[in-house]
């Protein structure tokens, strides 16, 4: 049974820590490990190093979206491609994220977080929301 008094906020709660994790994965690659060095890493493991900025962006500007209520519910949606994909790329690591390169249990967790969230909804204090993914029933004439 879900407390419709107090979900919103749960759903506040989720959509901050979401975007706080995608502006600091962006922050990350932005600064500690650089562009440059992102696009390294990307043809490291066969992928190509265009993808850094698109990738940079997407989780900064999709962070931002997510945090502020943005149609966040959508944006966490265009972005578990994106975890997926770093999920397959430290899928070969193990399961911790601490392990050389990576482990894969942290894209998942994020992946799995962005998925309820958008099921969800942005909760409380949401500056541009969708009150569900799927269209309105109409009645039939």
């Amino acid at each position: 049974m879900t407390d419709t008094r107090l979900a919103p906020y749960g759903a506040l709660a989720l959509r901050i820590a979401l975007g706080v994790m995608f502006i600091a994965h962006a922050y990350l690659k932005l600064v500690i490990f650089t562009p440059a060095g992102f696009a390294g890493f990307l043809g490291q493991v066969g992928l190509p190093g265009f993808l850094a900025w698109p990738i940079m962006l997407a989780e900064l500007l999709g962070g931002l979206a997510i945090l502020l209520g943005f149609y966040g519910r959508y944006v966490s949606l265009l972005l578990i491609p994106i975890l997926l994909g770093a999920l397959m790329v430290h899928a070969p690591n193990g399961w911790i994220f601490n392990a050389p390169n990576g482990g894969w249990e942290y894209p998942a967790f994020m992946a799995l977080t962005a998925f309820a969230h958008a099921l969800i909804g942005d909760g409380a204090f949401a500056i541009r929301s969708e009150r569900s993914l799927l269209p309105a029933k109409t009645a039939l004439a």
